[in-house]
């Protein structure tokens, strides 16, 4: 795989990144209306760059491209994870060229350290160097202060791994590569035979992260007639015995986890012991491989919700970023589906026309590695593929834990209701 073409590094301080299921700000859609864009293609489109063709005269003007992404800090291996999918998928977009008629696409990273001030910085200084397309984003909080940029300067902004649901639909420049916390939530919805009327427990620690997974489930699954009932720790809980048998007491249909922190193994142990793993459907979001670990015995009698790990797809697309791609992760696609859309968006118009642009992504479908994906025209939602899984042979090398699916989730299973 190339080298990265340009990166500027900074080290800041970083904001944690809500996982799988944790936003819950708003909403998206229903997927009848794709809109009107370009047409269907599949894989790399024809007009993307032909390698052999755009490999021998590469010479037009670059085509600068602003990555502004975490690569330090509490975010770093997320932002690390799409980098390395940008760079897969950019080959795969372009047969290898790196190029489309003519002209290099340069990709341009900087480290926002997760931090909105940082991002809005740089993105500054990227525009002002005459960059059209701006692409990344881990941090909910540096994607939502990037799409108003987006909006103001006019530029084409596609976020990456951040989950918050308030970028889907927030202005016409702005698009997203991976999915959003509406699709994480949603997916829980098939482990339930019958969710109107049903009890679901949102576990949760006493925090803006427990609360906004609180929301997220109301918005999502109160919606279609769930009782949410939440359960709150405390963060300073290091016992867990009296949660957990509020759990019990409630007689749910499904548990709802969202931890983050040291105490994720104890809070798992208290599940185990407790017996509620064994006694009710119990489900989180699998989150990088570097946490799989994290459940130790507890974690073939959780049912995983899931955007993406390596084995899910079963696809072209899919085997060549594995190709590519050491060790792919959790964001790994995001990344790659971002150079599909840069790709894309460039060989249907001069990228110094964003309007354009933005014309040639809204409602365009294509293969990504998980599969058909879909930009919806009327508010840039991604439909995509989602999954639930399963753990075995836990061990404390991530290598040896094999994730088994249980479902694959059609798009539009999970599609966000329409924003707007």
């Amino acid at each position: 795989m190339g080298g990265r073409r340009l990166r500027a590094m900074a080290a800041f301080g970083a904001m944690a990144l809500l996982l799988a299921a944790c936003n819950g700000d708003g909403g998206d859609a229903n997927g009848e209306d794709l809109g009107e864009g370009a047409a269907s293609t599949d894989g790399a489109d024809d007009d993307a760059g032909d390698g052999d063709d755009d490999a021998d005269v590469a010479d037009g003007e670059p085509v600068r491209v602003g990555v502004v992404t975490s690569t330090s800090g509490l975010l770093g291996a997320y932002g690390e994870a799409y980098l390395d999918g940008l760079e897969a998928g950019l080959d795969y977009a372009t047969d290898g060229s790196r190029a489309v008629d003519g002209r290099p696409i340069e990709l341009e990273v900087v480290d926002d350290g997760g931090e909105p001030d940082q991002a809005i910085s740089a993105a500054v200084d990227l525009v002002g160097q005459g960059v059209t397309i701006l692409a990344g984003s881990a941090s909910s909080g540096v994607a939502v202060q990037m799409a108003s940029f987006a909006e103001e300067n006019q530029v084409l902004f596609i976020s990456g791994p951040a989950a918050t649901d308030a970028v889907t639909g927030v202005n016409d420049y702005t698009f997203r590569s991976g999915r959003q916390s509406y699709q994480d939530v949603a997916a829980a919805a098939s482990l339930v035979d019958d969710i109107d009327g049903s009890t679901v427990v949102a576990f949760v620690q006493d925090s803006e992260f427990g609360e906004a997974n609180v929301l997220a489930l109301e918005s999502v699954l109160g919606e279609q007639g769930a009782e949410i009932a939440p359960v709150e720790v405390p963060l300073s809980a290091n016992e867990f015995t009296p949660f957990v048998q509020q759990v019990a007491d409630a007689d749910p249909d499904l548990v709802f986890v969202a931890w983050a922190g040291d105490t994720t193994p104890a809070m798992w142990e208290s599940m185990e012991q407790q017996g509620v793993l064994s006694d009710y459907p119990v489900t989180t979001g699998l989150g990088d491989v570097a946490t799989w670990p994290l459940y130790g015995p507890a974690g073939p009698e959780i049912q995983f919700l899931s955007h993406y790990y390596s084995t899910a797809p079963d696809n072209e697309v899919n085997d060549f970023m594995l190709e590519q791609v050491e060790t792919p992760d959790l964001f790994t696609p995001d990344g790659f589906v971002a150079a599909q859309m840069i790709v894309e968006a460039v060989s249907q118009a001069e990228p110094e026309n964003v309007d354009a642009m933005v014309d040639a992504l809204r409602g365009w479908e294509f293969d990504g590695p998980k599969g058909r994906t879909t930009i919806r025209g009327a508010d840039h939602a991604l439909l995509q593929p989602m999954y639930t899984a399963s753990m075995e042979n836990m061990d404390s090398d991530p290598a040896n834990i094999e994730v088994e699916t249980l479902e694959e989730l059609a798009p539009d299973a999970t599609a966000p209701p329409e924003a707007g």
